[in-house]
């Protein structure tokens, strides 16, 4: 066979489950084509409804823009200081850098990926040292894998700081029962078009009051005063979900554990073909964590090797995508302060990420592994 026609197989695709069409339709048939309506509004009761908690949901345009409000409710401005997971996409620290802060970014550790409790402490007792207390953390779950909620917490609480849970990659995880975007003083969601379900695009802000909520929607539609006029007392955004995108949320969340299911069968069915290697290994989940299993990823002992599996897979028109950059290691993060240990680099350059998409067939997954065991032997 050709290689270059093989069917391409995604990392993570969008993957419709069929309701969403009678959602849209409603919006169109009832013109409800505004950042406003009923599916809006019935979007953000089936995510408070899922997370199960005394919780209140702004659905936004995106996870990003969630995050800038977050920070701003947490009152960050010009000057300060937040601390940032390295180990993450940049929509986590940019954001903080929208208010004219400065990211202060902190190391992983090796149990979870996620920001380390030990480097976490020590940057923050450094900082303040150095006269400049954090104004907030931001933490996330990495590829759906729960931080070490506990230790963290504790830290954060010990020294009164606010923490922004990234949930954008977690949504369906959980630690200790309690679903992930309920932990933070305040938490986000994605549903960006490769996340566990999207809206096309869209992301949500959890907060914990009825008027943080109305605070974030306030923002969110250019912060117009309560007049008859155009008036603005502050400066808003144009941040609020469309009905249309919010139907489509409806749709997915019918089908969200399904997806969840079939992301987590995905990697116990990679992990239990490819155990034999001992050049490779899988990110386990520790005690207590339960993860959504958003992208099945790999750690090789090499770079080398981590770059010929990525490369042979790109081959036979399969893609797969190294872990997240660190951003104590982007360009654009050149001169921000970082705590690290080596951690998260030593993961960029040994990880993979591997398709993990709940729309994959087994002769998928099975064609995945047999070039992967291909390049093993």
């Amino acid at each position: 066979m050709n290689q270059v026609k093989c069917k391409k197989i995604w990392l993570s695709s969008p993957h419709m489950g069929g309701a969403e069409k009678a959602f849209v339709k409603e919006a169109f048939d009832a013109n409800w084509v505004a950042p406003l309506g009923p599916n809006v509004n019935g979007f953000e009761s089936d995510i408070k409804k899922y997370l199960n908690e005394d919780t209140y949901v702004s659905a936004l345009v995106s996870g990003t823009s969630a995050l800038h409000l977050g920070l701003k409710l947490l009152g960050v401005t010009n000057g300060d200081e937040v601390l940032c997971q390295s180990m993450t996409f940049a929509a986590s620290a940019n954001p903080i850098t929208y208010l004219g802060a400065s990211p202060v970014f902190v190391d992983s550790e090796r149990e979870t990926w996620n920001i380390c409790p030990e480097q976490l402490e020590l940057a923050i007792k450094d900082r303040i040292a150095k006269g400049k207390k954090p104004k907030a953390i931001v933490t996330v779950h990495l590829y759906g894998m729960p931080y070490n909620v506990d230790k963290v917490h504790d830290i954060a609480k010990n020294y009164e700081i606010p923490i922004l849970e990234d949930s954008a990659e977690a949504l369906g995880s959980s630690y200790r029962g309690f679903k992930c975007g309920t932990f933070g003083d305040m938490a986000i969601l994605s549903f960006n078009g490769n996340k566990i379900i999207t809206t096309s695009g869209g992301g949500a802000l959890i907060t914990r009051t009825k008027e943080l909520k109305d605070k974030t929607v306030f923002l969110a539609t250019q912060a117009k005063d309560d007049a008859v006029h155009y008036q603005h007392s502050e400066i808003g955004y144009n941040y609020r979900m469309s009905n249309i995108v919010a139907g489509i949320g409806r749709g997915q969340m019918q089908v969200l554990d399904a997806h969840v299911n079939k992301r987590r069968a995905n990697y116990a069915f990679y992990e239990e073909y490819l155990k034999e290697f001992s050049e490779i290994k899988f990110l386990e989940e520790p005690e207590g964590s339960f993860s959504n299993r958003w992208l099945t990823c790999i750690e090789t002992n090499s770079y080398e090797l981590r770059e010929k599996i990525r490369l042979t897979l790109a081959e036979d028109n399969i893609e797969s995508r190294p872990l997240w950059k660190p951003m104590h290691s982007q360009p654009v993060f050149a001169n921000a302060k970082a705590y690290v240990n080596g951690v998260s680099d030593e993961l960029f350059d040994k990880g993979l990420c591997l398709p993990s998409g709940s729309n994959l067939e087994k002769e998928d997954l099975e064609r995945v592994v047999s070039i992967i065991k291909k390049v093993l032997k």
